[in-house]
C-alpha cells in the first residue's frame, strides 16, 4: 500500500471537494477581503492552505496575474489547477508552510482556516515568522479563523479560536487592524460554523 504523506493528503484522496466542511462555491468573505486591500492587478498574492479552494478561479477572473497557491496535498492542488488554463498565471506549492521558504515577496497572504490548527506556540510562531518575512511593508495579511464562539476542532484535530483582537495581539506590533469581519459558513450539509477574518497591514 502506498504511504499518504500527510494527513491533508489522506483527506483530498478520499473526498470529493463539496464533501468536506469548508467547501464553498464563491469565497465572498475572502474576495471582498481583497478588494479592500485596493491591490492592483499585478500585486503578488499567496493563498496559504488552500485545498482545493476556489478563490484562485476568482482571482483570474478578477484579472490578478501574479498568484501563489500553498498546501500540504498535491492531489488537493492538482485538483484545481484541472479546473485552471494550464497557462494560468499561477506557482503551484506543495509544502508545509512553516518550512517554506519563498522565491519572492507578497503584497496580500490570504489564508482561510489554516492558521487556527496550529495549536502550539512554537508553530505559530514559525508561521509568523514566514509569513512577515513574505510580505512586503505596506502589504495586507487576511486571516480566517473559527470564532470564539465557533467549533473546537474540525477534521478530528483541535483548533484555535481567534477574533481579530487575539489576532492582532498574535501578530504583534509590527501590524494594524484594518478590517474584521463575522462569518457564518454553512456546510455543504447545512451545519453552520462560525468564522471570524481579520484584514491587517503590516507597517
Amino acid at each position: 500500500m502506498e504511504e499518504i504523506p500527510n494527513r491533508w493528503e489522506g483527506v483530498y484522496r478520499v473526498k470529493e471537494e463539496a464533501e468536506t466542511s469548508w467547501f464553498e462555491d464563491r469565497p465572498r468573505v475572502s474576495l471582498d477581503l481583497i478588494g479592500a486591500t485596493g491591490a492592483e492587478k499585478d500585486a503578488a498574492i499567496v493563498d496559504v492552505g488552500a485545498g482545493s479552494s476556489r478563490l484562485v478561479d476568482c482571482l483570474l477572473e478578477r484579472g490578478f496575474r501574479r498568484i501563489t497557491v500553498l498546501d500540504l496535498s498535491e492531489t488537493a492542488l492538482a485538483r484545481t489547477r484541472a479546473r485552471l488554463p494550464k497557462e494560468a498565471p499561477v506557482d503551484w506549492v506543495v509544502e508545509n508552510v512553516l518550512d517554506w521558504k519563498p522565491n519572492q515577496r507578497f503584497e496580500i497572504w490570504h489564508d482561510r482556516a489554516a492558521f487556527h490548527f496550529l495549536t502550539e506556540t512554537a508553530d505559530q510562531d514559525a508561521y509568523l515568522r514566514v509569513m512577515d518575512g513574505a510580505l512586503l511593508p505596506g502589504g495586507h495579511a487576511i486571516i480566517g479563523t473559527f470564532a470564539p464562539d465557533g467549533p473546537t476542532s474540525c477534521s478530528g484535530l483541535p483548533v484555535a479560536r481567534y477574533d481579530s483582537l487575539l489576532l492582532l495581539e498574535r501578530l504583534g506590533a509590527g501590524y494594524r487592524l484594518v478590517k474584521s469581519v463575522n462569518h457564518e459558513h454553512r456546510t455543504p450539509w447545512g451545519s453552520v460554523q462560525q468564522f471570524h477574518f481579520g484584514l491587517f497591514q503590516k507597517f
